[in-house]
């Protein structure tokens, strides 16, 4: 097994302005990002994720460090083909850097918040399997 131990100081660096975005958008988070992290909040997962990370120049909704693990909730408007587009170019721009970013929408949230917990329960198993980390 790889121990990869991600480093915050080892991600592409944020532009001027993105932790004042990052504190405005943890004050005001959506009605779905906010059912999420009382979920995950408190390594409920056995997992600490922080909420509205600024990395590069995206600001990610759920991030959890010691395995790279990016959760993103997306809106409605993310259904739309150019906003789709971007949100798949973000990914790909994430994983460059050796993260893992995995997406649910609303709806999804919004029904079946059990069965988003356990996917993500899954990925967080997986990615410290993968890495070696207890």
């Amino acid at each position: 097994m790889t121990h990869k131990l991600f480093r915050y100081f080892e991600l592409p660096s944020y532009p001027k302005g993105a932790i004042k975005r990052a504190k405005y958008l943890r004050n005001n988070m959506t009605k779905t990002e906010i059912i999420v992290w009382q979920y995950i909040r408190k390594e409920q997962l056995v997992a600490r994720f922080r909420r509205q990370v600024p990395i590069g120049k995206y600001i990610v909704d759920f991030f959890c460090l010691n395995i790279g693990l990016i959760v993103e909730i997306d809106g409605g408007q993310h259904y739309e083909k150019e906003i789709s587009k971007k949100d798949e170019e973000r990914s790909d721009e994430l994983q460059k850097h050796g993260l893992k970013v995995i997406r649910f929408n609303n709806h999804e949230v919004f029904t079946n918040i059990e069965g988003v917990m356990e996917s993500i329960g899954q990925k967080v198993d997986e990615l410290k399997e993968k890495y070696g980390i207890d």
